[in-house]
């Protein structure tokens, strides 16, 4: 609508700037016609003014619809049927105001004038300015209209489309809530109407899918804590089962293949917990409580995750750290887990205290991360191209778990690649 107000502007602009210039070029403008008829009557009262004086009669002033005076050569006015002012109107006068005038012959001389007081342009200039006062009030009234009309038009249909788009905007926003106001004089009534009931659907459809959301993940939430249990019995009957046949000569084979089963068991383990863990984030039921631990306690976790004795730790700085103890371990052992997995070389640990932190870096000599994949590593079920091409199993979750587990402790997790290996660094806060 700010174009067309900016069309009226201009076109409204450009119709006065006509009639403007229609007012200045006639502004001269006489009519033939006019002047015609004053010459005639400027020489009917001269003939009678002539005929009365060679006659000796006296003249009266005649009829006539203009206004004259006859003047004698000095400009006295004698006669006329209009008085003048101070009695006198001289040629000179008379040619400035544009006025008519003939000399009057009597005998052969010339005793006066007579002098018609219309310059033959009045009629003209009377229409001139009718047509100027006309040409102005159409355009005014053309204005006003085409001003009513968007006025109109803004009211009745932009404002109502705007609204339409702007809701519509705002539906793919996903923001439901806020229904469509009506109005009985939009002319897109119907259509406002369907857009509401529209909105409802949307908002009853997506109450409905996060409802089911909900149930499904309370569902994995559950389940996944109900595998712990068994779990647990597996592993404790397989350490059983071991312990028993350290006793028995010629089981090497079975001791084997129960070992294998407590790796699997193991596994598993890891896997149910980093579900469980992820579902309980995503329902908001992820509790965290941390405490002012030792820092020692980061050497104690190190020790219990380090199966294969691969883990080179420096001494352990004697500070504070404030952290869920047993939500640093999940942390730690995704870490180591990760290394096994894809490294399976010595892990070097290292501390130093950076301001608020002390920063833990945890770093194999494995391939490493390609560099397009450092910034997605720490998203939900990525895998990476290097778990396509090896054996190893996984769900994706363990460092995204890592990662949303430091930040709850207020900390950070930053990957990045070192020369011959790949680094985690562990931001802790201090207490």
């Amino acid at each position: 609508m700010k174009q067309y107000r900016n069309l009226i502007i201009a076109c409204g602009a450009f119709y006065f700037l006509a009639v403007l210039l229609f007012a200045v070029f006639t502004l001269s403008a006489g009519n033939e016609q006019d002047r015609e008829a004053l010459v005639l009557k400027l020489n009917e009262v001269a003939n009678a003014v002539e005929a009365a004086q060679s006659s000796g009669d006296a003249y009266e002033a005649m009829e006539c619809d203009t206004d004259y005076v006859v003047t004698d050569s000095l400009g006295e006015v004698l006669l006329g049927n209009v008085s003048v002012k101070n009695g006198r109107l001289s040629v000179e006068t008379a040619i400035k105001k544009g006025y008519p005038y003939r000399y009057i012959f009597v005998g052969g001389q010339t005793p006066g004038y007579v002098i018609l007081l219309d310059d033959g342009m009045g009629r003209t200039k009377q229409m001139r300015i009718r047509i100027i006062i006309g040409l102005c009030v159409i355009g005014a009234v053309l204005i006003l209209v085409a001003a009513m009309f968007g006025m109109y038009v803004t009211k009745r249909i932009y404002r109502p489309f705007r609204e339409l788009k702007d809701f519509a905007g705002r539906v793919a926003e996903g923001k439901l809530d806020e229904p469509l106001a009506m109005d009985r004089g939009n002319m897109f009534g119907v259509f406002s109407e369907s857009f509401d009931i529209m909105r409802e659907e949307l908002l009853s459809s997506r109450m409905r899918e996060a409802d089911l959301q909900k149930r499904e993940k309370e569902l994995v939430a559950s389940l996944s804590h109900d595998l712990k249990t068994p779990i647990t019995g597996i592993k404790v009957t397989c350490e059983l089962l071991s312990a028993k046949l350290d006793a028995i000569e010629g089981m090497e084979d079975h001791k084997e293949k129960i070992a294998n089963i407590h790796k699997k068991a193991d596994q598993i383990d890891v896997l149910v917990s980093d579900l469980f863990s992820a579902t309980l984030e995503e329902l908001g039921e992820f509790r965290i409580s941390c405490v002012d631990e030792n820092a020692s306690v980061l050497a104690e976790i190190l020790q219990r995750y380090d199966d294969k004795g691969l883990v080179r730790s420096e001494d352990v700085p004697k500070v504070l750290i404030h952290i869920d103890p047993k939500r640093m371990h999940q942390v730690i052992g995704n870490i180591l887990s990760n290394s096994y997995k894809y490294a399976g070389t010595a892990i070097e640990v290292s501390y130093r205290i950076v301001e608020e932190y002390l920063e833990m870096s945890i770093r194999d000599y494995g391939p490493g991360v390609p560099e397009d994949e450092l910034g997605m590593i720490l998203g939900k079920f990525y895998r990476g191209r290097k778990w396509a091409e090896s054996k190893e199993e996984g769900s994706g979750l363990g460092l995204y778990i890592a990662s949303t587990l430091m930040e709850k402790m207020d900390g950070q997790l930053v990957p990045s690649n070192e020369d011959g290996g790949f680094k985690i660094t562990l931001m802790i806060p201090l207490s």
